[in-house]
């Protein structure tokens, strides 16, 4: 690993005011003091506040570093000050070799120019001769897929292809430093891709910097990782896995909903784990037994169950469906107690919940179709998974692994 330091920032800070007339002249207050060479004061003035506030941190060629938080925790204008389009109101930065950023989708691209023509003006600002962009231009367009678009004004992309062109532009210049901020949202899942293929190529000469909400990319991606909330660096370190979980730490998930046509009701709910009903926290590999105490009418002869189980980005991981278990439920209208062993949680770290649904038999021989929803609790009954290892993939299989001699 290059022991070269390319990028360190010292205690930056940068506030903000929230009235666009004490704004103009606090400036302008700021300003006179700089000319005049009187004493900055960086106190809060009133209705200013920290965007970033105390920030430090620094990245060796070879490393990149993920930039998380919540929506207003600062790491935009984190980015645009380490770019320089901001100045600190307070600290140090230090930026070594080219800098290549796509912090925007439009990437500072001149929208009545053709694609060509911002690849030139783009490379240009990046500190690259004419001679070198003819060089590379080909292999920019390559990359971006906009052969057929490449002499068409800016204007009319839409923001995936000024993201494609961006992102080619920055990554086939080659800098020293690569800033990037939620490009990677944007783009079919084949561009995204080659983007991460880049992404590690250019790790080797450079190093990078990654604003994401998208947490198994960060995983997948980042040897080091900084969490924001109000401005603040509230962790800082190689611990990735220690980090996402300080980021999940500051959300509290979607409220459960109720829902169906009311044919049918969930009573209660629990978690069972090593013989411990009520649990709220289970660690890798331990079995989760689910209890769904409920009602359903008469009618309804043979329901059928099912549990899936929600991360905290609201995706479904996992599920267990009693139908495609081959498992029939008679039903006399009294209240019943269903017991399902959803088997060991190989899960990432972090917060999850259940979906409960409960189906009424359906009319078409069928194994895989189901029929009406009699009753749905969705995102009910939180727990937390502990463990040490937050891989790429949601779910960690165990393995049966052996050394073939």
């Amino acid at each position: 690993m290059n022991d070269e330091v390319l990028i360190r920032a010292e205690n930056v800070a940068k506030k903000y005011c929230r009235d666009l007339k004490q704004s103009l002249w606090y400036g302008l207050q700021d300003i006179t003091s700089e000319v005049t060479g009187r004493k900055y004061e960086h106190e809060l003035r009133p209705n200013e506040f920290w965007s970033v506030n105390d920030v430090s941190f620094e990245l060796k060629r070879g490393e990149c570093l993920g930039l998380i938080g919540p929506n207003g925790a600062g790491k935009s204008t984190l980015l645009k000050m380490l770019n320089g389009l901001l100045k600190p109101d307070r600290g140090r930065i230090e930026m070594r070799g080219r800098i290549g950023a796509l912090i925007e989708l439009s990437a500072g691209f001149n929208q009545i120019l053709t694609g060509r023509e911002n690849i030139y003006a783009r490379g240009t600002i990046l500190g690259f001769s004419k001679a070198e962009i003819d060089e590379k231009i080909d292999s920019i367009i390559e990359f971006s897929e906009l052969k057929e678009f490449i002499d068409t004004p800016v204007i009319n992309y839409s923001s995936g292809m000024r993201v494609r062109l961006g992102f080619a532009i920055a990554a086939q210049m080659e800098p020293d430093i690569l800033l990037l901020d939620e490009v990677l949202a944007v783009g079919d899942i084949g561009f995204r891709a080659k983007c991460f293929n880049t992404i590690y190529e250019k790790m080797q000469n450079a190093a990078v910097i990654l604003v994401s909400h998208n947490m198994p990319q960060i995983s997948r991606v980042c040897s080091d990782l900084v969490v924001m909330n109000h401005g603040k660096c509230e962790f800082n370190g190689k611990d990735v896995s220690k980090g996402i979980d300080v980021f999940y730490s500051y959300f509290s998930g979607e409220k459960n909903l109720i829902l169906g046509s009311g044919r049918a009701v969930i009573h209660k709910i629990e978690l069972e784990v090593n013989g411990q009903k009520g649990i709220k926290e289970l660690n890798y590999l331990d079995e989760l037994i689910v209890h769904v105490y409920m009602t359903i009418d008469s009618d309804v002869k043979s329901p059928s169950v099912d549990i899936t189980i929600i991360n905290q980005e609201l995706q479904n991981v996992a599920m267990c469906n009693s139908k495609y278990n081959g498992v029939h439920f008679s039903n006399s209208g009294e209240e019943m107690h269903i017991v399902a062993n959803v088997g060991k949680m190989n899960l990432n770290p972090g917060n999850y919940s259940l979906s409960v649904t409960i189906y009424s038999e359906n009319d078409i021989a069928s194994s895989v179709s189901f029929g009406e929803v009699l009753c749905k609790h969705y995102n009910c009954q939180s727990f937390r998974v502990q463990g040490n290892f937050f891989g790429w993939a949601p779910v960690q299989i165990v393995g049966d692994w052996k050394l073939n001699e």
